[in-house]
C-alpha cells in the first residue's frame, strides 16, 4: 500500500511506502499459514507407515522366494549309514546352477535385487549379475531422465534440497556394498531369523535414499540351506510422499494467495481509515480555519468508527472551548475596561483639583475602582483554573446531605448572635435564616469535588441571602429521584426578571437587589456553579415561584445530580 502515512519528527504526518500495520497483519496471517504447511509437509508417520508397508510386502516375497528356492534349487547328498546301520543319513545343499536362473526369473517378476547365499554367507546368485560364455555382466538401474523443462528441473532440485530433508534420514544405518562388507540381515536369517532393515544410500545428486533390504532364511524340513536377500529402493515411497507433498504445496499456494490478498484487504480497511483520520488531524493542526473535519466513518459499526467519531467530537468540544476562551477573553477585557476607565477618568480628575473634599471624594472612587479591580481579577484567576482543577482531580463521594447541614450551620451563629443583638436593641431579627429540609437517614451520596461541589451551593445561598428580605428564609431541600439527586435553594426575593432564566448564568451578568452598591459582585458566581455543575454530569436551572393570584413569591435554583 504505497503512499501511507506515519507520525515523524515533531508530530508532523510523513509519507510511507508500505504501511507497518499492512506488514504485521500479513506476517501474522502468513506466519500461521507457513506454520501449518510445515507440520503438513513434515509427513514423518505417513512416510513410517509407507515404509512399513513396503517391508511387510518385501517380506511376503522374500519368503515366497525362500519357499520355491527350498524346494526348486535344492540338491539332495547321501550321507554314510549310522553308527547302528539302521538307515543311512542325507543332508540337502543350495545347487547354484539352479538357483540362479529361478532367481533370475523370480527378480523379473517382482522388479527387485534378489541375492542369494549358502550356508557361509559365500553369495551364490546375484540378479543384477549375470554369468555367460563371456564372462560376467553386472546390471545397473540407471537414474530417471532429468525433466526437459529448465523450470521443472529447478523446482525439483529445490525440492530435493529443501523438503527431502524432511523428516531428516540423517539418523538411518549407511548401507555399504562390497567385499568384506557382511550384511547384518544375512547374518540373522542364517541362524533362522527374518530380518529386515531401512538403509540410507547417497544418490546420484549427493542426497540421501532409501533402501529397504530384507533376509530370509532358505529352509529344507527346517534345515537352513542358506538365506535370499531381497533388496529394494525407496523411489515408490519418495514419490508417493513427493505427490502428497506437492498437493499440499498447490493447496498452500492458493492458500497463501488468499490470505495474501485478504490481509491486504484487512489492512486497508484498518490503514486507510487510520490514515484518513491522521491527515485529517494534521490539516486541523496545521490550517488557520474551520474548513477541515475529521471524516465520519462512523457507519462501520467498529473500533474505528467509534474512534471517528469520539475526534469528531473531541475537535467540536475543542472548538467550542476555543470559543469560550475566546468569549471569556473579550468579556474580561470588557469587564476590566470599565473600572480602568473610571480609575484613569479620576487619577486625571486628581491632578487637576484643589479642593481638599473634592480631591478626597476622587480618591475614594480610585480606591473603590482598585478594589473593584482586585475583586474582579481574583474572581477571573478562580474562573481560569477552574477547568484544569475540574480535568485533573479524581472524585470522591459526598453526602449531599451533610454538606448541606454543614452549610447551614456555619451561618446560625451569625443568625443567633444577630437575633439576640436585635431582640435586644430593636425586638425582631433581620437576617434571613437558612433551613435544611433533608429526609432523615436517606443516603445521597454523589461522586465529585466536595471542595466545588461547596462552592456551588456557598454561591447559591449567597445569591439566596442577598436577594431574600429582612428575617426571610432561605430553604435547602434535597430529594432523591432514581438514580439522581435534586437540590433546590429556595429565597423570598423578587424572583428572576422575566426571560433572563438563562442569562443569569451567563459570565460577569449581574442583576442585583435595588440599593446594593454597583461593583459588590463581578457576576460570576453563578457562571461557576452552572460549570461545576456540568463537570459532574449535573444540571442547574431557576425558575420563579407562584402564588395562586400570580404573584411571585421567590425563585428556586434547581441543582440536579447523579447519585453514587
Amino acid at each position: 500500500m504505497a503512499g501511507e502515512v506515519g507520525p515523524g519528527i515533531g508530530g508532523k504526518v510523513r509519507r510511507r511506502g508500505v504501511s507497518p500495520l499492512t506488514l504485521r497483519i500479513l506476517a501474522v496471517n502468513v506466519l500461521a499459514l507457513l506454520v501449518l504447511a510445515a507440520g503438513l509437509l513434515y509427513l514423518g508417520r505417513y512416510q513410517d507407515r509407507l515404509i512399513q508397508a513396503e517391508t511387510e510386502a518385501l517380506a511376503t516375497e522374500a519368503r515366497i522366494f525362500a519357499s520355491a528356492l527350498g524346494e526348486g534349487a535344492v540338491n539332495r547328498i547321501l550321507t554314510a549309514p549310522s553308527p547302528t546301520g539302521d538307515e543311512s543319513g542325507e543332508r540337502f545343499e543350495l545347487a547354484p546352477e539352479l538357483a540362479r536362473p529361478m532367481v533370475r526369473r523370480l527378480a523379473e517378476a517382482t522388479a527387485t535385487r534378489t541375492r542369494l547365499y549358502d550356508i557361509d554367507a559365500h553369495m551364490l546368485s546375484d540378479s543384477r549379475v549375470l554369468i555367460g560364455s563371456q564372462g560376467r555382466i553386472e546390471i545397473r538401474e540407471l537414474p530417471p531422465p532429468a525433466a526437459g523443462d529448465p523450470v521443472s528441473r529447478a523446482i525439483n532440485d529445490l525440492y530435493s534440497r529443501l523438503i527431502d530433508v524432511v523428516p531428516s534420514r540423517e539418523g538411518l544405518p549407511a548401507y555399504r556394498e562390497g567385499p568384506g562388507q557382511p550384511n547384518p540381515d544375512v547374518d540373522r536369517a542364517l541362524n533362522g531369523e527374518t530380518a529386515a532393515t531401512v538403509w540410507r544410500v547417497d544418490g546420484e545428486g549427493g542426497d540421501p535414499e532409501l533402501l529397504l533390504t530384507v533376509a530370509v532364511p532358505v529352509q529344507r524340513y527346517r534345515e537352513v540351506l542358506g538365506a535370499v536377500l531381497l533388496a529394494r529402493g525407496g523411489g515408490e515411497i519418495d514419490r508417493a510422499i513427493r505427490s502428497v507433498r506437492f498437493d499440499i504445496l498447490r493447496v498452500f499456494g492458493v492458500a497463501l494467495l488468499v490470505t495474501v490478498a485478504l490481509s491486504f484487504y484487512l489492512a486497508g480497511t484498518i490503514a486507510r481509515p487510520i490514515r484518513r483520520l491522521a491527515q485529517a488531524a494534521d490539516r486541523l493542526r496545521t490550517a488557520h480555519g474551520r474548513h477541515t473535519e475529521i471524516p465520519d466513518l462512523t457507519r462501520r459499526g467498529d473500533e474505528i468508527g467509534e474512534l471517528s467519531g469520539v475526534l469528531r467530537e473531541m475537535t467540536d468540544a475543542l472548538w467550542t472551548r476555543m470559543d469560550a476562551i475566546e468569549r471569556f477573553a473579550a468579556d474580561v477585557a470588557h469587564e476590566i475596561k470599565n473600572p480602568l476607565t473610571s480609575l484613569r477618568s479620576a487619577v486625571e480628575t486628581a491632578g487637576r483639583v484643589s479642593d481638599p473634599r473634592q480631591r478626597d471624594r476622587l480618591m475614594a472612587i480610585i480606591a473603590d475602582d482598585v478594589q473593584r479591580l482586585d475583586r474582579l481579577i481574583s474572581d477571573i484567576s478562580n474562573a481560569s483554573r477552574l477547568d484544569a482543577e475540574l480535568s485533573r482531580a479524581e472524585p470522591e463521594p459526598v453526602d449531599i446531605g451533610g454538606l448541606l447541614a454543614m452549610l447551614a450551620d456555619l451561618r446560625r451563629p451569625v443568625d443567633d448572635d444577630g437575633a439576640e443583638g436585635e431582640a435586644e436593641g430593636m425586638g425582631a431579627s433581620t437576617v434571613p435564616r437558612v433551613l435544611v429540609d433533608v429526609p432523615a437517614g436517606e443516603r445521597l451520596v454523589v461522586p465529585g469535588l466536595e471542595g466545588r461541589l461547596t462552592q456551588v451551593f456557598q454561591n447559591l445561598i449567597d445569591n439566596a441571602l442577598s436577594f431574600s428580605p429582612p428575617g426571610g428564609t432561605v430553604r435547602l431541600t434535597a430529594r432523591r429521584h432514581g438514580r439522581t439527586v435534586t437540590v433546590v435553594v429556595s429565597d423570598q426575593g423578587p424572583g428572576i426578571p422575566e426571560g433572563k432564566e438563562d442569562a443569569i448564568f451567563d459570565r460577569f451578568y449581574t442583576e442585583r437587589p435595588a440599593g446594593e452598591k454597583f461593583g459588590t459582585h463581578s457576576g460570576l458566581g453563578l457562571s461557576i456553579a452552572k460549570q461545576i455543575v456540568g463537570a459532574h454530569n449535573g444540571s442547574i436551572s431557576t425558575k420563579n415561584r407562584l402564588l395562586s393570584n400570580g404573584t411571585i413569591e421567590g425563585a428556586d435554583f434547581v441543582v440536579t445530580l447523579p447519585l453514587l
